[in-house]
């Protein structure tokens, strides 16, 4: 008998709760959360959200603010430009 449903990666611990929706927004949130994004100072790819709008390089030990999830966010673009 074959898998009739696939579960969502890390959203498998939320089980059946909450909705597929739901956990689909979630999980993309989560992804932009823990990716790993290119440095402004140094331009390697080592910047790791440290808290809610905190982002820090691992190797220049450069630390700006940002988005929530996000190291820059669309109004920051839409502002600045988009390499500002």
């Amino acid at each position: 008998m074959s898998k009739r449903t696939k579960k969502s990666g890390a959203m498998v611990r939320f089980g059946p709760r909450y909705g597929v929706g739901l956990k689909k927004k979630f999980a993309k949130v989560e992804a932009e959360q823990k990716a790993v994004y290119a440095c402004k100072s140094c331009g390697k790819m080592g910047v790791k959200r440290e808290a809610a709008g905190i982002w820090k390089c691992r190797y220049c030990g450069y630390t700006f603010a940002g988005g929530a999830y996000t190291p820059r966010t669309e109004a920051a673009d839409i502002v600045y430009g988009k390499e500002g």
